[in-house]
């Protein structure tokens, strides 16, 4: 399945093909004075902190995607996590090294035609140094003209900072075939079920050593450490089998909740962590969501996101309209809000070019794409026809009956039919007579998109009593 697009239809569908979840470890410490994001484990302040290269995202984003009402998807895969304790990103899996083992996961995307939407979530764990291929992908989709890419946003030690290095970082090219979105946002995804003691990166010896005297009694009660130790090393014995495994992580992590509560809060802390996911993949599933029930004229916006607690940053309106635009650079970052009562909304619907009266909306540029693809399938039936009056006026019918459905639906802006689009074909119109000696056909195509009511100004004023 490596570097081969393998189109699935679910979240069972890819589990069977691709396999389970990366398991990333953790390390457990009593937190240094000033250290952000500590939890307490009886009087001693406490942090968890992912080891290195076990930030590893695509797993759950395939579960979000899926839960916000994602569908048919093409997998590009360039490895699994099977039997890897840890697995490091490297920018050659995407760019391609000029090796037969190592090709551009651009050019093999280029033979695919259904791609609509182009998603990189394990690539943000390099952080900020993920903006170079954010730039092949914005390049890739205006060379194909066909799909539109995903970007998040990295989180810095410094949350002042993030907007600015993603803007500096994303280069000026083909800004229109792109959206990013912020903040990241902490999902439901992971349950409490799903993890356990494996994801500590210490022998459960280690683990008594950080519980408070009368856990750490109970503890020790429970696993004498000689006879835990024989039981870890049975767990992680590599010639048993996961079936055989299963039964002694089960009782193992099940005795330790028994005896400590600590570990319970350790644990939480630690599927809390694995839970903070970039939202590139939930809008995905939105994405898909609402081209499906909507139509893809529709802004991917004021939309509700599944499975999310809440985004890891609380953004205000101020905030959000330095992100929404950016005077100097465009650039636009799309938002994911709080709102009382109503949940985690996705509050913008802008593309990386915001400047643009052109460009500026997701909705505008991704119906023009769908518009121009569907007629560029449309007239393949016409090639090698007669270039002649006959066969402009059919096509000509066929474009406009087209245009006409999108305008009903309310795709298009106008009043009228003549308001919302118009095709112009033939001799004298789009074509010279040397056009049809060459063996050209030239179709003019002209639509005007809606767009949408972004900002909604409302006037008050005060008035007299009319009696």
């Amino acid at each position: 399945m490596l570097h081969v697009p393998t189109k699935v239809s679910s979240f069972a569908e890819y589990v069977e093909m691709f396999g389970g979840a990366f398991q990333p470890k953790f390390t457990v410490v009593k937190a240094a004075a000033g250290t952000k994001d500590t939890f307490k484990v009886g009087a001693d302040d406490m942090s968890v902190t992912i080891n290195d290269n076990n930030k590893l995202y695509f797993y759950n984003a395939i579960r979000l995607f899926y839960m916000n009402g994602g569908s048919n998807c093409y997998i590009l895969s360039v490895g699994t996590y099977a039997g890897k304790p840890n697995l490091e990103i490297d920018f050659n899996d995407f760019k391609g090294d000029g090796t037969p083992d190592k090709p551009s996961v651009f050019e093999i995307l280029k033979k695919e035609f259904e791609p609509t939407l182009v998603v990189l979530p394990d690539l943000i764990s390099k952080g900020t140094d993920a903006y170079a291929i954010y730039q092949l992908v914005l390049l890739h989709c205006q060379d194909t003209q066909s799909r539109f890419g995903l970007f998040d946003v990295a989180l810095g030690a410094d949350e002042k900072n993030n907007a600015k290095d993603f803007r500096e970082g994303i280069g000026t090219s083909a800004l229109n075939y792109g959206a990013a979105y912020y903040p990241w946002l902490k999902t439901s995804v992971v349950s409490p079920s799903e993890v356990n003691f494996q994801n500590l990166d210490l022998a459960l010896s280690g683990l008594s050593a950080l519980l408070p005297a009368d856990e750490k009694a109970r503890v020790d009660e429970f696993f004498a450490i000689p006879s835990s130790a024989a039981a870890v090393a049975i767990v992680e014995d590599a010639n048993k089998s996961a079936d055989e495994k299963a039964p002694h992580v089960t009782n193992i992590h099940q005795s330790l909740k028994a005896s400590s509560i600590s570990y319970v809060k350790i644990l939480e802390e630690i599927r809390s962590q694995i839970n903070l996911l970039p939202p590139s993949a939930a809008l995905a599933g939105i994405y898909t969501l609402v081209d499906t029930t909507r139509g893809v004229w529709k802004s991917p916006a004021n939309v509700s996101v599944s499975s999310v607690n809440a985004p890891s940053l609380n953004i205000s309106s101020e905030e959000q309209q330095q992100l929404n635009v950016d005077a100097i650079s465009g650039k636009s970052i799309n938002v994911i809000r709080p709102f009382p009562g109503i949940g985690t909304l996705v509050w913008g619907a802008r593309t990386l070019d915001g400047n643009s009266q052109d460009w500026r909306y997701i909705n505008v540029r991704r119906t023009l794409i769908m518009i121009e693809q569907s007629l560029k399938l449309a007239t393949r039936t016409y090639v090698f026809e007669a270039n002649d009056a006959g066969t402009w006026v059919t096509i000509s019918s066929m474009m406009n009956n087209f245009l006409y459905n999108l305008w009903k639906q309310g795709a298009l802006a106008g009043a009228a039919p003549e308001q919302a689009y118009s095709v112009a074909i033939g001799l004298g119109s789009t074509m010279t007579p040397t056009d049809i000696l060459d063996g050209i056909m030239r179709i003019t195509v002209k639509v005007a998109i809606v767009r949408p009511a972004e900002f909604i100004v409302i006037t008050f004023q005060q008035q007299q009593q009319q009696a």
